[in-house]
């Protein structure tokens, strides 16, 4: 009728996790849990300064890539307004010469 078997496991389980209840809450135990917290709190502090340095660096590049661009830009529209002079005094000569 009863399975003896599965009686003694359950019992055998209830023994063990109220076993390793025990042991979890120990002085030992507790002292393994704190080292281990700080470690894992120093290892965050430490990819968290990485982070941070990477980001600086992102935001070094993008400002050094923004002011490539403006000066690009720059040159660019001084090319453009220098041709469009060009444009202009070879229209005059030809104003001027056919006046002639």
């Amino acid at each position: 009728m009863f399975n003896w078997k599965k009686i003694g496991l359950f019992a055998g389980g209830v023994l063990f996790g109220t076993a390793g209840i025990s042991i979890l809450k120990s002085d030992d135990a507790k002292c393994v849990y704190t080292h281990t917290t700080a470690a894992v709190k120093r290892c965050a502090d430490c990819v968290m300064q990485t982070v941070t340095n990477v980001k600086e660096n992102c935001e070094d590049i993008s400002a050094a890539a923004d002011d490539i661009n403006e000066e690009r830009a720059r040159k660019r529209e001084e090319k453009e307004i220098a041709d469009a002079k060009a444009v202009l005094a070879a229209c005059e000569e030809k104003e001027n010469f056919a006046e002639v």
